[in-house]
């Protein structure tokens, strides 16, 4: 079983003392987002690896020696301000942060996803490779591998259209930003890849590759025994996620996991970093299930 920590929300950013307090104890309950009375127990002894998706490290960094688990680390980092990402730490700081995940994991274990990419007044082509370029070379020597995507038409998109005030993308738009993004990250020795995007960049010398393919996954497990995961048909191995929608307090205006933000607060109180559950405790009449993949 590999772990998604977290697609749901950004459990590292909020919620890394919960997840630390989980490993020491062994286990982990999770709360099934569509039968939310059906709890799956899983127990770190059946974990094969973990994948971290943060846009905020720093929280677990000290913690990661103690975790005897394979990692794979995915940070995304964008170039946006608090326009757009309200609750995101100072980029710099991030910036520091990946490198001593770098140091720990070591680069092969670390990808960077400059993700979601959207075009506005204010952040518009030039702006993007102007800032991609920067993050490559502040980057170069720590991270080997970028992952990209564009925005997609969600319902927390659609609740700040206003905000947003998005462009929609031109062929050429695309065009470009992969010619650039490719000569970019060549020209350093990296590698690139889009994340689940229709449009083809492999002429850009974009890597035809998937977030975490069973190549990848047989790197950080031995096992070459992992299922097609079932939530996206994009050709990842399955992923195990422990979080919990609505539950995280960066507020980005695109995100896909927050769409009520008055629930993002109420689940942040009810949040107790001893339960076994992300969110809340456990009720009398939950039906708990052990799962082991």
């Amino acid at each position: 079983m590999i772990l998604n920590v977290s697609g749901r929300t950004d459990i590292v950013a909020f919620y890394s003392d919960w997840f630390r307090n989980r490993y020491q104890e062994g286990y982990v309950d999770v709360r099934n987002p569509f039968y939310p009375k059906q709890v799956s127990r899983i127990y770190f002894e059946d974990v094969d690896a973990i994948v971290f998706c943060t846009k905020n490290p720093l929280p677990i960094i000290d913690y990661l020696e103690e975790i005897k688990k394979p990692i794979l680390f995915q940070v995304t980092l964008t170039p946006y301000g608090k326009d757009i990402e309200v609750g995101v730490p100072n980029k710099k700081d991030i910036i520091a942060g990946i490198k001593r995940i770098s140091e720990i994991l070591g680069k092969e274990f670390l990808y960077v996803r400059y993700d979601p990419i959207l075009l506005n007044d204010r952040y518009d082509i030039r702006y993007h490779k102007k800032m991609f370029a920067r993050l490559c070379d502040q980057l170069e020597g720590y991270v080997e591998h970028f992952i990209v995507s564009f925005i997609d038409d969600y319902k927390n998109v659609r609740s700040h259209q206003s905000d947003l005030n998005l462009h929609p993308f031109q062929k050429q738009d695309l065009e470009e930003i992969g010619k650039e993004f490719g000569s970019i990250a060549l020209e350093r020795n990296m590698t690139i890849q889009t994340c689940w995007e229709k449009v083809d960049f492999t002429q850009y010398g974009f890597l035809n590759e998937v977030c975490l393919s069973p190549t990848i996954a047989f790197r950080l497990t031995g096992k070459t025994n992992f299922p097609k995961w079932k939530a996206r048909n994009c050709g990842c191995v399955n992923m195990v996620d422990i979080g919990v929608y609505n539950s995280c307090l960066h507020f980005c205006k695109y995100c896909y996991a927050n769409f009520d933000e008055k629930k993002v607060r109420q689940n942040y109180r009810e949040h107790d970093p001893h339960s076994s559950l992300l969110i809340g405790h456990l009720q009398a009449d939950d039906i708990v299930k052990i799962r082991k993949k």
